[in-house]
């Protein structure tokens, strides 16, 4: 899944102060009689909300599912199967190590054919757009995201598929709600729902993923607050599902090593730590920045951009083959031989894998960078706690992991609940001082540039709200929308 921020237009000045002059109300509602018919568009109350969530959370459990063994298939077959078939073709003066940048060429070129054939479907910065305006994700680009990113990832790309599965599933909540004929704001919460769906079968944290779903479209923390409850429950339906079809465990994925009790010092490191990773994560996005103009000359040729792609990824995982793939089980590896790479081959893995991450996503594999970016923390954090005995390894891999991805993602707070319970460790309060330190450090810089603020303009007529007020002269009047402008305003 992005991850992966980026703004657009129409944001709010984030002045707190509205006069009165300032609230207008559209010509279409001057000669409406009642509230009733304020909108054509109907509003869901909470029970018919927390059922449409339910639905949504089972069958975005489906679908992740689906999606999961698909990809297995695919990878395995690209990686296990097919190389086994090749390897007696292989010429003796050409090693089959070199199967690599030979599988990823080939795979870019396939992922090229698919964005030729069916265009290309967008990716986080675009699903981050449309979740502010018009509120919802066209359903006619899943097709031509699901082959894409099957193809892209199965290929050893670095991006993996949460971006994907956010965006299927988040069109799959923006059907629902335009086939119920739903106002925007109800239409935005059920994308909101599909999008946790999707992160909840993907990181095993529903709560964490839907407060994930919630914090993206932003730089500065969560504003679409009326969507948390529905999309938790979505995201638990979601998770509920995908771990009984799958099998998969519940708890922590990783078996970092064991912490002692957490001291004063712990949390004095977890600020230094996040520091460090603001510092690796503005590394990142130069280089990010610099590989997306080296490749712009070849936006308009998909097929020649992704291959060259394919094979930029393919001689970078030659070099470092920990590279390879969107590194979920990689961060696993790191955690069980990082003490004998020693400090400068895991910085070299961890710049390796920077480039790789832009050579990916520039060039048209469609994917997301969060356990891409969680790969690079664990290696610089693996390194800072080699060349700093005082700095536990986990306490340095999990506070890194964390800072580098929020100082990307502007997500503190549920990566901080995601990374807690993926490392399943008690870390969660140095884990969130990282997390804030990078994110307050790194606030003046963004890689996605459509996250912006939420409309604060934007006041959904058939969500107002009759209140009562006094006037001057003890006159009683009744003036509408007052508490949901008050809400508003306030944020």
């Amino acid at each position: 899944m992005s991850s992966n921020g980026q703004h657009g237009n129409g944001t709010w000045s984030g002045d707190p102060t509205v006069s009165s002059h300032q609230i207008e109300i559209s010509d279409r509602h001057e000669n409406k009689p009642s509230l009733e018919s304020i909108s054509d568009n109907r509003q869901l109350n909470y029970s018919q909300l927390y059922l449409c969530a339910v639905v949504i959370g089972i069958f975005g459990g489906m679908t992740a599912t689906i999606y999961y063994f698909v990809l297995e298939s695919m990878m395995h077959g690209m990686w296990h199967t097919l190389p086994e078939i090749v390897k007696p073709y292989f010429p003796s003066w050409l090693g089959v190590s070199n199967y690599v940048w030979i599988a990823t060429t080939i795979g870019g070129f396939f992922v090229g054919l698919a964005l030729y054939f069916f265009g290309l479907p967008g990716e986080m910065a675009q699903v981050v757009d449309k979740i502010h305006n018009p509120g919802k994700i066209d359903i006619r680009q899943t097709p031509a995201m699901i082959v894409t990113s099957l193809i892209a990832i199965s290929s050893g790309g670095s991006a993996g598929p949460e971006a994907p599965l956010v965006q299927v599933n988040g069109s799959l909540g923006s059907w629902l709600g335009e086939k119920l004929n739903l106002c925007k704001t109800s239409v935005r919460i059920l994308t909101f729902c599909g999008m946790s769906a999707a992160l909840g079968a993907f990181f095993g944290a529903p709560i964490g993923a839907a407060l994930f779903a919630l914090e993206i479209p932003h730089r500065r923390g969560l504003q679409y607050f009326e969507a948390i409850a529905p999309s938790i429950i979505a995201a638990i339906f979601s998770f509920a599902v995908f771990r009984l079809n799958t099998g998969i465990t519940i708890g922590g994925f990783y078996h970092f090593e064991e912490v002692p009790a957490l001291s004063p010092q712990n949390l004095l490191e977890g600020l230094v730590l996040g520091v460090i990773g603001a510092g690796f994560a503005v590394m990142f996005i130069i280089i990010f920045r610099l590989i997306g103009k080296l490749l712009k000359p070849l936006e308009h040729h998909p097929i020649v951009l992704a291959t060259l792609g394919g094979l930029s990824i393919g001689l970078i995982a030659f070099a470092f083959p920990q590279t390879l793939f969107f590194s979920e089980a990689q961060i696993q590896t790191v955690i069980e031989t990082g003490a004998g790479l020693g400090v400068g081959l895991l910085l070299a893995i961890a710049v390796a894998k920077m480039f790789a991450i832009s050579f990916t996503l520039h060039s048209g594999f469609l994917g997301g960078f969060i356990f891409p970016l969680f790969f690079i923390g664990a290696n610089v954090g693996y390194a800072v706690s080699l060349a700093v005995p005082q700095v536990h390894p986990t306490v340095g891999m999990v506070c890194l992991m964390a800072a580098i991805n929020v100082a990307v993602t502007k997500t503190p707070v549920s990566t901080s609940i995601i990374l807690s319970v993926l490392s399943g460790t008690a870390m969660l309060p140095v884990i969130v001082i990282a997390s804030f330190v990078s994110f307050v450090l790194t606030s003046q810089i963004t890689m996605i540039k459509t996250q912006r603020y939420r409309d604060l303009k934007e006041v959904d007529s058939s969500n107002l709200i009759l209140e009562k007020v006094i006037l001057v002269g003890e006159k009683q009047t009744i003036i509408p929308g007052l508490n949901k402008l008050k809400k508003l305003v306030s944020i």
